[in-house]
């Protein structure tokens, strides 16, 4: 057996030896000093293939969507209404013992199919939502995933149809009221600019009081492809401001329509702006400078689907 072992330029000595899984003292190091082993190392390259560097796992890995995360609903007529829409969404409920009659078909929905519910204090609640105004349940659910503009434009009939594109709206609430309007007045979808930190959360919709489950959220990619590709679809852009528009209870508005809304204090950006054929505003008293960006989103709004209906 010495023998063998003197004369095998590979051998590197015993195996360490092994406690179950644990290897007691470090591997031994492997090197390819010796000719005689680089000469088994050119033999076996005679005999592969050349490897070609090819980055399409890595390429696919990146394009693998992340894990969607649970995020969590609050307020009773936003819980309903997402457990009427999507009801495979719903992983878990918590709820104060006083709204158990009003939410029975959920909680007969949470048995039948194992999913946890809590009945708990409304301190609790409180630090599920970082919110006072749970009322008195809250829902973790799978979120609707935002949809692309080119898939969604697929989709969509000819015919009047309004849109609204937020621009620099930052505050969830305000996102909330603006969803309830466009559920209520029809508004095909709500744009946001890929920059936007806006999206759906629980404070957005319980401020929509169900809305947000009716009312398409569409992420943009760059605002100059965007403003090509909905004008290529037909729609015409309007932007409002608080100065200087047409009045638009005077004005005629296109059946299709993108309704660009700034923030309040920044207003419409400027590349916006020279894309809109239109600039309206709200009249007023001017007793206060303007209206909150989801009032004044509201009146545009009624005025459009005035003129459409008419």
């Amino acid at each position: 057996m010495s023998d063998d072992k003197d004369k095998n330029p590979l051998y590197r000595g015993p195996s360490p030896k092994r406690d179950g899984n644990r290897e007691r003292g470090p591997r031994p190091p492997r090197r390819f000093g010796s000719e005689a082993e680089h000469q088994v190392r050119r033999r076996e390259s005679e005999y592969s293939a050349p490897v070609r560097q090819d980055y399409s796992d890595d390429l696919a890995q990146d394009a693998r969507p992340a894990k969607i995360k649970e995020f969590r609903i609050y307020g009773l007529n936003a819980c309903l209404a997402a457990f009427k829409k999507r009801p495979e969404s719903l992983r878990k409920v918590w709820l104060l013992s006083a709204r158990i009659p009003k939410v029975t078909e959920l909680l007969a929905y949470c048995v039948k199919n194992k999913i946890g519910y809590n009945v708990v204090e409304s301190e609790d609640l409180e630090k599920l939502t970082a919110s006072a105004h749970h009322e008195g349940i809250c829902l973790a659910m799978l979120p609707q995933p935002e949809l692309n503009l080119s898939a969604w434009l697929m989709t969509q009939a000819a015919g009047p149809q309004l849109l609204i594109w937020l621009d620099g709206v930052g505050n969830p609430h305000n996102l909330g009221a603006i969803l309830r309007s466009a559920a209520h007045f029809g508004v095909g979808a709500v744009l946001l600019p890929k920059e936007s930190m806006l999206a759906n959360s629980g404070a957005a919709a319980r401020v929509a009081e169900g809305a947000a489950e009716y009312v398409p959220l569409v992420r943009l990619g760059r605002s100059e492809n965007a403003v090509a590709q909905l004008k290529s679809a037909g729609f015409e852009f309007i932007s409002a401001v608080v100065r200087g528009g047409d009045d638009i209870f005077k004005t005629q508005l296109p059946e299709r329509c993108v309704l660009v809304m700034g923030a309040e204090q920044t207003g419409v950006e400027p590349t916006l702006l020279q894309a809109s054929r239109l600039r309206v505003q709200v009249p007023g008293t001017g007793h206060v400078e303007s209206l909150n960006v989801s009032a004044a989103t509201a009146v545009l709004l009624a005025e459009w689907s005035r003129q459409t209906r008419a």
